[in-house]
């Protein structure tokens, strides 16, 4: 019995040793080498100390050491947070910080871009560190091993007393009121989650997926272990251009893919000729605009395309058959295999057909709640009461703040977010982050960021924003400020710079609804042009 995520491999490994689990350029291992691999990694840690649900840090980018990490420090009985590689210093502080990660795993490249971030992140004591030569043997009182001596000794089997309820990921997402809030999964959860997907996609041991999106993704690690969960083989990319999926696709006859819309925005607008191989890709993340999916699927004709729903606090919520695409176009499908998903009201009773309520998730992709913030917890893991033949249970259940609608047949339709997320390029991006790196300038007085419709973006991130008195602001110098303290999906798509203090709603708060109004007509207007 599968139960927690390094058994995925383990048991791949049992059935088809020398299949290959994972491809990264021009590397490859296979599934007896990665269980292998795992094991000797996984007593290393247990020989420098790391204790049970002790969280262990992984900033690095997609490459064969980030697998192997993740194992690891499942098969030790620890806890793995994935911090997406696009992320800047200071943001991988406060996430260090926030889970008091013990030990960083990363690259001598990596590293040394944090370096001074790290002085401030007191609970961590030990650095493994990937490529690194002639470096000292500590940094800022924080020890440093390299890869290669990780559980180099003498080793025995790890023996460890985890059971799947266990947390062993927090997975770190925009908050909507400020800095990132941790969602803390059990091997459960992912475990879970693995054999819904391959279930519906119908993945099978001869999969080739290709892997683009972050593993720091929920998204993204599903990928993974679903490819784990039937013994197929994941090959690893870290692309610059759409271009080269494409070239990916062909070069590895990959049969799998999944992107978010802005992604296929621009992959729907390549060359497919002679790619043949594809079986079926996958979308998540947001909406896949309509001309979008036409134009895939008038390039691949053969490619089953499914339309996903899901947010990180449960994973994965429904799908679209590919069959359903034509009937429902407008629809976010059904429940996935292992999950109920019902509209309910904010007293917790059903919906009628047709009526608009909160999206409610029940099931075992449930996560475990936000690290750390009992308070926002107790706001999206809320418990509902289900009634089986007499018996009356109460459990928890994932609240999405996402407001929908199901039809005669079953079928969800979104309707509209409730909080002030911005869905942009895939990610979800909180407003309150952004505004707070605009006021740490100590020049602008008051800052709005909106979210306005944008045709490849999803959304676009508009700032507008005032100066302090006396000062003068300048929208070019404002947007390199941000580029050094924010990936690039975060950064603002404009800055509007306006004189005097932002206009009031009655209650004397920002009017975001008015600003919203005047700045989405000129935004189009300008765009349009």
């Amino acid at each position: 019995m599968t139960d927690l995520i390094h058994d995925l491999i383990v048991k791949s490994a049992q059935r088809s040793p020398q299949a290959e689990a994972i491809l990264y350029q021009e590397r490859s291992m296979s599934y007896a080498a990665l269980a292998t691999e795992i094991e000797v990694r996984a007593h290393g840690l247990h020989s420098l100390g790391l204790l049970r649900a002790e969280r262990v840090a992984i900033y690095l980018e997609k490459r064969l050491e980030t697998v192997i990490a993740i194992g690891a420090v499942s098969a030790a009985g620890g806890v793995f947070v994935p911090i997406n590689p696009l992320l800047k210093p200071e943001q991988v502080s406060y996430i260090l910080n926030d889970c008091a990660a013990r030990i960083l795993v990363t690259s001598h490249t990596r590293l040394r871009v944090l370096q001074a971030a790290l002085a401030n992140c007191h609970d961590l004591c030990l650095i493994i560190a990937i490529d690194i030569e002639g470096e000292p043997a500590s940094l800022n009182g924080c020890a440093i091993i390299p890869w290669e001596d990780l559980g180099n000794e003498q080793r025995k089997r790890v023996a460890s007393p985890t059971i799947d309820q266990d947390m062993v990921a927090i997975i770190y997402t925009s908050g909507s009121t400020g800095k990132p809030k941790g969602v803390v999964l059990s091997h459960r959860n992912i475990v879970a989650g693995a054999k819904s997907v391959s279930q519906y996609l119908a993945n099978r041991s001869d999969d080739r997926i290709l892997t683009v999106l972050p593993l720091s993704f929920d998204y993204g690690l599903n990928q993974l272990m679903s490819a784990f969960h039937v013994g197929a083989a994941a090959v690893l990319m870290n692309y610059l251009l759409p271009h080269d999926i494409i070239h990916a696709v062909k070069h590895y006859g990959i049969t799998g893919l999944a992107a978010v819309p802005p992604l296929w925005i621009q992959l729907a607008d390549l060359n497919w000729e002679r790619i043949t191989s594809l079986r079926y890709i996958t979308n998540s993340g947001g909406v896949m605009p309509r001309k979008t999916l036409d134009r895939l699927r008038r390039a691949l004709p053969a490619t089953r395309i499914f339309l996903m729903y899901g947010f990180t606090e449960a994973f994965r919520s429904t799908f679209l058959a590919p069959e359903e695409l034509d009937r429902k176009p407008d629809s976010i499908g059904k429940a996935v295999p292992n999950a109920e998903i019902l509209v309910l009201r904010e007293d917790g009773s059903c919906c009628a057909v047709g009526e608009a309520g909160e999206l409610v998730h029940r099931g075992a992709f449930v996560a475990l709640g936000y690290w750390g913030d009992a308070e926002k917890t107790a706001q999206c893991f809320r418990p509902i009461t289900t009634h089986r033949e007499g018996l009356s249970i109460a459990e928890i259940a994932a609240w999405s703040g996402d407001t929908v609608r199901m039809d005669d047949e079953g079928f969800l339709y979104f309707i509209e977010r409730r909080d002030a997320m911005i869905k942009t390029s895939g990610y979800r991006v909180s407003p309150t982050e952004i505004e707070e790196i605009l006021y740490s300038t100590g020049e602008v007085a008051e800052a709005v960021i909106l979210g306005i419709p944008h045709p490849l973006l999803g959304q676009a991130i508009i700032a507008v924003v005032c100066g302090m008195r006396n000062v003068i602001l300048d929208s070019r110098r404002l947007l390199q400020y941000c580029k050094q303290r924010l990936p690039a999906y975060m950064l603002p798509h404009h800055i509007e710079i306006r004189v005097g203090p932002l206009p009031r709603n009655p209650n004397g708060k920002i009017d975001r609804a008015s600003i919203f109004q005047e700045v989405q007509f000129f935004f189009t207007e300008a765009e349009s042009e």
